[in-house]
């Protein structure tokens, strides 16, 4: 049974939510989170991001932009950007992106679920991410950053948080991508931990190396000791949904060449593989479909089901890798190799066609999202994603609450 705790938050007072919360550190490179701090000192991103107040071309793994997140969050908190809840609690968090709505509850969850697996994954972590994340942890005493949890729904989850939603809300504003945010305190934690207790297990939907270096704070501050429950760095900080409110985007491919094939060949061996069909609309209507970009023109590429393949295999992305791209494109290795581009499903289609039409790629394909049921399936499994399966969105924003490591 999953251990989800109310925290004491280092949280922004409501006024100044709005300037403090910024988008994760992860989809934004040093450019980009220096345009959005800019003129705003009391900007997250100057601590997730902090070689953003650094010399140009500082390596953005030195201590030096460690010590410098450690400054800067000092820095917040001095102005008054960040105070401290004198008890624990949990926060109700609704975002809403147009007509989508999705409710989570912000948390802290046990170091011990993630190492046992109760706490799920279906995707492998790359060294560097998860250095980078446990050093800035560790530096500056605090997780910045929530892990995004999904959970099977539960109506005694979902009774709690309409009561709650009932009432007022702490926060509530609309951030500059248009998403709106808003937060609510739960004082009354025992309902809440109780009914989590009930469920099996969590899922990460995204925030895979957040998790992991979390859990390595953890087993770095245990200096070999058991894990002590008392301890704030058993925790890793958390927001959960339920499963039904989540909504996943398509990530795109667009390869930049034919690997020495005439559009006329490449295009000939695609209708060896898959059912080919000249298409008008470019976003496939269900699984089991990809739509294909070349040479001005849109193909709906289709195929039978196996009904003997694992839950990972049958993914329409596994499916395109294992079919398409491995065999008669040469993408061995789509983690690595630099002929593949992954484009999140929140840019449309639209960039697709301009990036081939313009020559930046040979050939785009559109995928249909993988959806959360397929997700959980495969973490069941103890089965691994391939790379860039689900663009989750909205995202969570940082700086709403922080954990502190005391």
């Amino acid at each position: 049974m999953p251990i989800v705790r109310p925290f004491r938050g280092l949280i922004p007072p409501a006024s100044l939510a709005p300037q403090v919360a910024c988008v994760p550190y992860d989809v934004v490179n040093a450019k980009e989170a220096a345009a959005l701090a800019q003129g705003n000192p009391l900007s997250l991103l100057h601590v997730d991001r902090a070689e953003i107040d650094l010399p140009a071309g500082t390596n953005p793994y030195s201590a030096a932009v460690y010590d410098k997140a450690a400054e800067n969050l000092a820095a917040i908190q001095g102005k008054g950007a960040l105070v401290r809840e004198s008890k624990p609690v949990y926060y109700l968090y609704r975002q809403t992106m147009g007509q989508h709505v999705q409710r989570g509850v912000a948390a802290v969850c046990a170091v011990t679920d993630y190492e046992s697996d109760i706490i799920k994954k279906h995707e492998k972590t790359r060294p560097e991410k998860e250095d980078d994340r446990t050093r800035l942890i560790d530096r500056i005493g605090a997780q910045t950053g929530p892990i995004f949890l999904a959970y099977k729904d539960s109506a005694e989850l979902d009774a709690i948080f309409a009561k709650v939603e009932g009432q007022p809300p702490y926060v509530d504003f609309i951030a500059p991508d248009g998403i709106g945010h808003a937060l609510w305190r739960i004082e009354n934690t025992a309902p809440v931990e109780a009914a989590f207790a009930k469920l099996p297990c969590t899922y990460i939907a995204d925030g895979h190396h957040r998790a992991a270096s979390g859990a390595r704070v953890a087993q770095k501050r245990r200096n070999g000791q058991a894990p002590d429950p008392a301890k704030s760095h058993e925790y890793i900080l958390s927001v959960l949904f339920p499963a039904s409110q989540l909504k996943i985007l398509p990530y795109n491919r667009l390869v930049h060449d034919l690997n020495g094939l005439s559009v006329e060949a490449f295009v000939q061996k695609v209708r060896g593989i898959f059912t080919v069909k000249p298409v008008g609309d470019p976003v496939p209507k269900s699984s089991r479909h990809v739509c294909m970009y070349i040479a001005g023109q849109w193909y709906g590429l289709s195929w039978a089901a196996d009904p003997v393949a694992d839950p990972a295999a049958q993914l329409d992305v596994s499916v395109l890798q294992d079919r398409l791209l491995a065999p008669v494109l040469g993408i061995d290795n789509p983690r690595t190799n630099p002929r593949i581009e992954f484009i999140g499903g929140i840019r449309g289609t639209d960039e697709l066609v301009q990036r081939v039409d313009k020559g930046d790629g040979a050939v785009a394909f559109s995928m249909y999202p993988t959806t959360v049921e397929q997700v959980m399936a495969i973490a069941d499994a103890g089965q691994i994603m391939p790379p860039k399966s689900t663009w989750f969105e909205p995202k969570l924003r940082s700086g709403l609450f922080i954990h502190v490591l005391d």
